[in-house]
């Protein structure tokens, strides 16, 4: 990938992590845990439901009559499911460069594992 496209890349990142950091400036966090184990744990139970909610939109009961596929639910709930995993990277220090290298580093881990027929 050229350096152009991962600066580009990485702006867009950033420019989600400062919305969501301006979004949680401006919520009531009373009952949000005040430890950090415990605002990871609540994160990811959001992130499960909101998966579920996204599961949700597609036809995957084999067992029922299948409606069209709704892009515009399905992106929403995604869009969901991409508030909480970044809440998630700020609570744990991410920047955006640690996540590109962190996801490199796991992409390299998974091609590996590809070759050697994981």
């Amino acid at each position: 990938m050229s350096k152009e496209i991962n600066e580009k890349n990485k702006d867009r990142l950033e420019s989600i992590f400062k919305l969501q950091k301006s979004l949680s400036g401006m919520m009531k966090l009373d009952r949000y845990p005040k430890d950090s184990e415990g605002r990871i744990s609540v994160l990811c139970t959001a992130i499960i439901h909101e998966a579920v909610e996204l599961q949700r939109t597609t036809n995957w009961k084999w067992w029922k009559l299948p409606v069209e596929f709704n892009h515009a639910e399905a992106k929403e709930e995604l869009i969901d499911i991409w508030h909480f995993v970044v809440q998630a990277s700020l609570e744990l220090n991410l920047t955006p460069d640690d996540i590109l290298e962190e996801y490199k580093k796991k992409n390299d881990i998974n091609r590996e594992r590809q070759r050697n027929g994981y």
